[in-house]
């Protein structure tokens, strides 16, 4: 039987360690997006761990805001011969999720399965900047599987 879920990882940053547990927190994440949104075929995510200085080249050449942020998402959402919807490609920033766990008090493993929440939503479609009900549409989603996931605001996320 063929996996639900391929996530292709690849590490662009030497700050921080890739751990195994990350890309499982990872994992969990685009999961538990997927199954709140009802997707039940099989499905191909990229992910890539960079820095605020690879993040920041990547907006620059992409979106031309040239500042880092801590997630972007490429939309692919094309359907393989053999069925796999081929989501698209996740790019966060570690460095940035760090300073923001640290910023927001909430720990590093909340906000990088928040982080790929938001981005996993957007590879599905979903897009915060197309007005404020889609805004608020966006952000109750995500915190909704994100405190499905046991990673809520009050919980202890270090």
């Amino acid at each position: 039987m063929r996996p639900k879920l391929k996530i292709y990882f690849e590490n662009a940053q030497d700050a921080m360690r890739i751990t195994y547990n990350l890309k499982l927190l990872v994992r969990r994440a685009v999961q538990a997006t997927l199954a709140a949104e009802g997707v039940e075929k099989r499905a191909e995510v990229s992910v890539t761990f960079t820095d605020n200085e690879g993040i920041r080249a990547i907006n620059r050449t992409h979106r031309d805001i040239d500042a880092p942020t801590d997630v972007l998402s490429f939309p692919l959402f094309e359907e393989g011969a053999d069925g796999t919807l081929m989501l698209g490609d996740i790019v966060l920033s570690l460095e940035k999720c760090a300073a923001q766990a640290e910023e927001f008090g909430h720990g590093f493993r909340r906000e990088c399965a928040f982080l790929t929440v938001h981005s996993t939503l957007h590879l599905l479609g979903y897009d915060h900047e197309t007005g404020e009900a889609d805004e608020l549409d966006m952000r109750d989603r995500q915190t909704k599987i994100v405190e499905a996931m046991g990673l809520g605001i009050k919980e202890n996320n270090t």
